[in-house]
């Protein structure tokens, strides 16, 4: 019974997890000093090395106590540590996105991806503010998203509270996030989220989100 449970817990919240697989935490591909003035050295570092490694050990420990209960066939455990699993493994995914689509270089959007832009916004500035908008409206903390809709092949913005994976929360599978729980940006925009939001539109890597749209849409 456990096993089935199991299957069913990674299909339907963690199909973006190897479930079975620990977490690592990703190098980045450029020096945390190297996105400013946009942000800083320091939020880099203990966003990167802190938060995002927390998550990383967070989910590898609850990993080992699920791999544990499965063993045992402890039904009730399994169910206990689906939050966690969920949190932590969000985290390790919207994380490890995040830092793909962040570049120091000048980058370019894709003519596919800017044609697709067009198509479902009307024009580039437009796609930016309804992101802006939905990030800055986030409750609390949570993510602003791009996301590809593979049903009707459009694009869509949308958010998600807390760590909540974009895919396993809405079937959208993302392209580019915005972190706006505080410790993305206080340090250097205090309580003004707008600002910072509008700034990272600066340091976007468009050939990471290029790739990542057309792998989507293929």
């Amino acid at each position: 019974m456990a096993q089935t449970l199991l299957k069913r817990v990674s299909v339907n919240h963690f199909n973006m997890l190897q479930i079975r697989t620990k977490a690592t935490l990703p190098q980045l591909t450029f020096e945390y000093k190297a996105l400013e003035p946009t942000i800083s050295r320091d939020i880099m570092e203990i966003h990167h090395t802190k938060h995002h490694n927390t998550y990383v050990v967070n989910y590898n420990n609850t990993l080992e106590k699920l791999q544990t209960a499965v063993a045992k066939d402890d039904t009730a455990t399994i169910i206990s540590l689906a939050p966690a699993l969920r949190f932590n493994g969000g985290g390790h995914i919207n994380h490890s996105i995040f830092w793909e689509t962040l570049t120091p270089s000048s980058t370019k959007r894709s003519g596919d991806f800017e044609k697709a832009l067009v198509e479902n916004f009307g024009s580039f500035e437009e796609f930016k503010k309804q992101l802006s908008s939905a990030s800055v409206a986030v409750q609390g903390s949570g993510w602003g998203w791009l996301g590809f809709n593979p049903q009707n092949k459009k694009l869509t913005i949308t958010s998600c509270a807390n760590q909540d994976p974009l895919y396993s929360t809405t079937g959208l599978i993302p392209l580019f996030g915005i972190d706006v729980w505080e410790h993305a940006y206080y340090l250097q925009y205090k309580n003004v989220r707008a600002d910072y939001v509008n700034a990272i539109f600066d340091v976007i890597n468009w050939d990471a989100v290029s790739k990542r749209f057309a792998d989507a849409s293929a």
